[in-house]
């Protein structure tokens, strides 16, 4: 459109409009809208969904930050209780378990991570309160769990308990005494469970786990005590090796009825409530599929002396929805690297993240306040790695992410729309979008005003995509039926992006 079209077309608009028109059509025609979005600093970090390896710690200016956590257990969805003694506190962090009390000695030189506990056998100990999905806080079927925690006893006297939980479950009628009691017997390790097996009757219900390794005062170790109920399997595992087996089933052996772990009523469970010695990383897990396999990596990471894993931790945020077709311009960060450490982010885009996975779309490096090419959509995703320096000993962190894109703007409608009837149709004329991103336009049209559900016209449903045309006509219609029409233009620079809609005008078909 020329100039001179262009002005007839104004021709006898009113003054006040006029320039008011003028102002809509400079701003909302001419300038895509530069947008930001912040991760991080004040905004925190909710939208992080994924962190391997990374926690929340204290960054630039007070706020929190993303760096690497400590080397110990991680927490996953089949993680009952962990109490890694982190921070100088000794709190489940999954929430599940609720500190009754607590006289735990906070120590700072610790197997796994920064911190560990000591206890000074006080008979107090710590005391735990589960939560009613928690494996201690709820009654019936146990299904697999593992048991596991470091231990560096001062003496490994004779008696010392490092776990203790008694209750009681209704069987027939008969309230059968329940205990699961870890302790010290003759410088080794014993795991008891007494009516614990539903089925078991053998020795009053009760069952031992001996190790034949002793424990040795002043010196780490790792121990692991799981029941698989998939095959009805009890052991005791100590750093990684099998000290003692037992099979739950009706033949003591491979295959067979298997006994299955039943819990009886809600106790609380007590963590060395008569022990000297320190404890560090003591968790409880809900299943044992893989468990082996990640019990056997945490022990091999904590022969070494690194605070932080040398192969780094990640963290995703979620699917940040902006607006179809916004374009990424740049990312910028706040970001502290010490000498030798890293943080490499990445980026990704689409339209509908519902069929993302792991490696779809394609995650693509971005460098902080560099220019990015090539990357769109209604959704970004950011992802980061984190790396520690050679000796483990050094994290990088992360205070800040923003996110500077572009939102393509909203073509105007047309100005002008008229309707006229005929026989079983009717013709719709517009002017053309006085917006130079128009690529063309959308026909809505429904029987209700403002409702356009339109589904009879020969053309289709509403609303029809009918291209760079001004003028169109809608066949199939029923004669004697009002019908309402609008018409939205579409960009031409992504034809997913649609402006609102134009004045509404109707007709009512009728045969000649």
């Amino acid at each position: 459109m020329n100039m001179k079209d262009f002005n007839m077309k104004l021709k006898g608009f009113p003054r006040v409009k006029l320039i008011l028109f003028f102002i809509c059509f400079a701003f909302a025609g001419f300038f895509a809208g530069a947008e930001k979005y912040v991760l991080g600093g004040a905004n925190g970090w909710s939208q992080v969904s994924v962190k391997n390896g990374v926690k929340l710690g204290t960054g630039r200016y007070g706020y929190d930050c993303l760096e690497l956590a400590s080397n110990d257990f991680t927490q996953n969805e089949l993680t009952d209780l962990l109490i890694n003694f982190e921070d100088g506190t000794a709190k489940d962090t999954t929430g599940n378990y609720t500190v009754l009390s607590n006289n735990l000695y906070m120590y700072g030189k610790a197997k796994m991570g920064n911190g560990c506990a000591l206890s000074r056998n006080n008979d107090i100990g710590l005391e735990l309160q589960g939560n009613s999905t928690s494996l201690f806080g709820q009654e019936g079927p146990a299904g697999s769990f593992l048991i596991d925690f470091w231990l560096c006893p001062a003496a490994a006297e004779n008696g010392e308990v490092i776990l203790d939980w008694r209750s009681s479950r209704n069987e027939y009628g008969q309230i059968l005494y329940q205990m699961i009691n870890v302790s010290v017997y003759k410088n080794r390790m014993m795991a008891t469970f007494a009516n614990i097996f539903d089925g078991y009757i053998q020795n009053n219900g009760e069952v031992q786990l001996v190790t034949n390794k002793k424990i040795l005062p002043g010196k780490w170790s790792h121990h692991s005590i799981a029941y698989t109920e998939d095959d009805g399997i009890l052991e005791y595992r100590i750093d990684g090796k099998l000290e003692c087996i037992k099979y739950m089933t009706n033949t003591g052996h491979e295959g067979g009825e298997i006994y299955i772990a039943v819990m009886g009523k809600a106790a609380s469970l007590k963590v060395c409530p008569s022990y000297t010695g320190y404890i560090d990383d003591f968790r409880l897990m809900r299943s044992y599929v893989q468990i082996e396999r990640e019990v056997q990596n945490e022990i091999e990471t904590a022969s070494t002396d690194h605070t932080y894993k040398i192969d780094g931790g990640r963290f995703e945020t979620l699917p940040i929805m902006t607006k179809t077709g916004s374009i990424l311009n740049y990312v910028n960060a706040e970001i502290s690297t010490p000498s030798q450490t890293e943080v490499q982010l990445y980026v990704r885009s689409g339209d509908n993240f519902f069929n993302w996975s792991d490696d779809y779309p394609k995650w693509q490096p971005v460098i902080p306040g560099q220019k990015i090419e090539n990357i769109s959509g209604l959704y970004f995703q950011i992802a980061g790695d984190l790396y520690p320096d050679g000796a483990g000993v050094h994290t990088p962190s992360v205070t800040e992410i923003v996110l500077d894109y572009t939102v393509l703007p909203d073509p105007l409608p047309p100005f002008k729309v008229s309707a006229q009837k005929g026989d079983g149709e009717v013709t719709l004329t517009w002017s053309s979008s006085v917006d130079d991103t128009a690529g063309g336009y959308y026909i809505y049209y429904g029987n209700r005003p403002g409702e356009y559900l339109g589904r009879t016209a020969v053309e289709g449903e509403s609303p029809i995509k009918v291209g760079s045309v001004t003028s169109y006509t809608l066949t199939g219609l029923k004669n004697g039926t009002i019908y309402y029409f609008a018409i939205s233009t579409y960009s031409k620079l992504d034809n997913r992006i649609c402006g609102s809609l134009s004045k509404e005008v109707f007709a009512r078909p009728a045969a000649k």
